[in-house]
């Protein structure tokens, strides 16, 4: 894949995450802001084991132990992009991006905010072809540690058109 990056006075350096449960949205608006951004998409789901994937598939809840290696794999992976990146990632528990923060200082959250019940209806309308089952969207609403009130984070209401969430997190980032 080509990378383009504008001049550092366009676009300066800087690492992104788009979290949230699974339904919100991330990897929309990740890919869209990557494109705003010039800048490279990293898509967290990408990164799963087989294994962990295996276990989403069939309806088991991943534990931290199951989610150390991949956090391990996409901290190493926004690092690796010294000009900046996008990561769709989930990114549920503080530790998770305090992970992340660990491997990129500057690191920047946008964080979909969803319901639950909007959440489950999307997961279920994606069909059997994505291997995050709808019965795992309880789970992650459990595991979710919202970051409210951390540095570097931009909330966005996940149900806005996505054109809305673009201008919202550009607007943030120029701010």
């Amino acid at each position: 894949m080509t990378e383009l990056y504008l001049s550092s006075s366009q676009n300066p350096s800087r690492w992104l995450v788009v979290m949230g449960v699974s339904g919100c949205g991330k990897s929309s608006l990740g890919a869209a802001l990557a494109r705003e951004l010039g800048l490279p998409l990293i898509e967290g789901d990408d990164f799963h084991s087989p294994e962990n994937v295996s276990k989403m598939r069939a309806g088991i809840a991943l534990t931290d132990e199951d989610r150390a290696g991949w956090l391990n794999t996409l901290a190493a992976t926004l690092a690796a992009h010294p000009r900046g990146a996008v990561l769709s990632c989930s990114a549920l528990k503080r530790a998770y991006r305090e992970r992340l923060r660990a491997a990129v200082s500057e690191l920047l959250f946008v964080f979909m905010d969803l319901s639950r019940e909007e959440a489950e209806r999307r997961v279920a309308a994606r069909g059997a072809g994505h291997f995050f089952s709808p019965s795992l969207v309880a789970d992650q609403f459990a595991t979710l540690e919202p970051p409210t009130g951390e540095v570097g984070v931009l909330t966005v209401d996940a149900s806005a058109p996505l054109p809305e969430l673009v201008k919202e997190a550009r607007s943030w980032l120029t701010a």
